[in-house]
């Protein structure tokens, strides 16, 4: 007798935000980026386009940030990833400026997470480049996400709204999701 019944699977996170876990995390960039510079202020996000002139905790510099939509083949859900590590936007910017891979849109990523906190490695390994599956591109054209709402604290996926407002006040795309795609 297993601990887990038989065929379970552990939920999907709901998270409209991909983060990096341990292990493989495959992804499609389906936008161009916004860049920035992060700062923390009561936990909570400050986006600008430019770097601060002052961080909000002196202790903490703020991180500059690349933020993109995505298409994250665990949960086959749209997502937007947020990368402040400086050695993967390292790897995807070499990748874009390669001749051989170029846009980096046109091909798949996975990172792979090892280690944690301080002890965390990434590595960025790309797939050869493909077409995207079709109801991926088809259902990213169904969907409104605004990236520059994340320099206003909005919620990208329904702009004009805070980031945090309560269910009740925002609509929700809850269709994001496609389960019959094959991989």
């Amino acid at each position: 007798m297993s601990f887990l019944p038989e065929g379970y699977e552990k939920p999907k996170s709901n998270s409209k935000y991909l983060r990096f876990e341990e292990g493989d995390n495959r992804f499609r960039i389906l936008s161009n980026a916004i860049t920035g510079w992060i700062d923390w202020d009561n936990k909570q996000p400050i986006r600008t386009k430019d770097k601060p002139e002052q961080t909000i905790d002196p202790s903490k510099p703020a991180r500059h940030f690349w933020a993109f939509v995505v298409w994250d083949y665990r949960e086959k859900a749209i997502k937007i990833l947020e990368i402040t590590q400086s050695g993967i936007q390292n790897d995807i910017f070499n990748y874009h400026n390669d001749a051989n891979w170029g846009d980096p849109k046109g091909f798949d990523l996975n990172v792979k997470r090892k280690g944690k906190d301080m002890n965390t490695k990434y590595s960025v390994i790309p797939t050869p480049p493909m077409p995207l599956h079709p109801e991926i591109k088809k259902l990213y054209s169904e969907i409104n996400i605004d990236l520059n709402e994340l320099y206003r604290g909005g919620d990208p996926f329904n702009p004009g709204q805070p980031q945090n407002a309560p269910q009740g006040q925002i609509e929700a795309n809850n269709e994001i999701t496609v389960d019959n795609i094959p991989f």
